[in-house]
């Protein structure tokens, strides 16, 4: 009998567990599923090592935006630990100097106990066009980052700001992977997923149509779905 293999799932920015729920749910009889805490680390290489620590020997790793930037680190570190591979609505790239003049901002209106207004702002980058006054998407990206909290967020900032150019990497990666992106995502746009696709050989694209930046909660029947098959392949 086939041993099932472990699933570590690792959230995006000013987000927890909550973005995977409907996943937990789905793939749970595929085999056990971790979610990563990726709140305690102010470098992507710590951060990276932490969740490694915590990670069973060998499993399926995936991740949504930020933390799609830590499993890049993770295959850096531990590349024969990672069985499988998905990178959801991520990019390979480093930040650009307005993508951290714009962080560093946050930064400090976070510092300055304005968490909520740092929400404002994102929030709707977070969603769908067509999905930005869903109360239910918007009440869960605020839980998150209450999980997340001031300190945890601006550590999360400062590990993306220092994140190195993953697009290197990507010729290097031979396991089984999945890159999917939501088509409105406006953040990581389904350019930067083919990006990543083209560099990944063997790789699976997936667009999700009507879907912005948090695929996970926003369609999760098409994500579960994707993933099902990426996990059984």
């Amino acid at each position: 009998m086939t041993v099932p293999l472990p699933l570590v799932l690792v959230p995006g920015l000013l987000c927890s567990a909550r973005l995977y729920a409907p996943q937990i749910a789905a793939l749970w009889p595929c085999g056990p599923v971790m979610v990563a805490d990726h709140r305690q680390e102010e470098e992507i290489g710590a951060l990276a090592a932490g969740i490694l620590a915590q990670a069973p020997p060998r499993f399926a790793l995936a991740g949504l935006s930020m933390g799609g930037y830590i499993a890049f680190a993770m295959l850096r570190q531990a590349p024969d630990r990672i069985a499988k591979l998905a990178l959801l609505d991520t990019s390979a790239r480093p930040d650009t100097p307005e993508q951290t003049a714009e962080r560093e901002k946050f930064i400090g209106t976070a510092h300055v106990g304005k968490l909520s207004q740092v929400v404002d702002t994102l929030a709707p980058r977070f969603l769908h066009r067509d999905r930005r006054d869903d109360d239910a998407l918007n009440r869960t990206i605020r839980d998150m980052a209450a999980d997340t909290g001031v300190d945890g967020f601006v550590r999360q900032q400062k590990a993306i700001m220092g994140r190195p150019d993953s697009r290197p990497l990507l010729s290097s990666i031979h396991c089984p992977a999945l890159v999917l992106v939501g088509e409105g995502d406006e953040l990581t746009t389904p350019e930067l997923a083919k990006e990543i696709a083209a560099g990944i050989s063997g790789s699976r694209l997936v667009v999700v149509p009507d879907c912005g930046h948090l695929s996970t909660i926003e369609k999760p029947e098409p994500v579960n779905a994707a993933l099902a098959e990426w996990l059984r392949g």
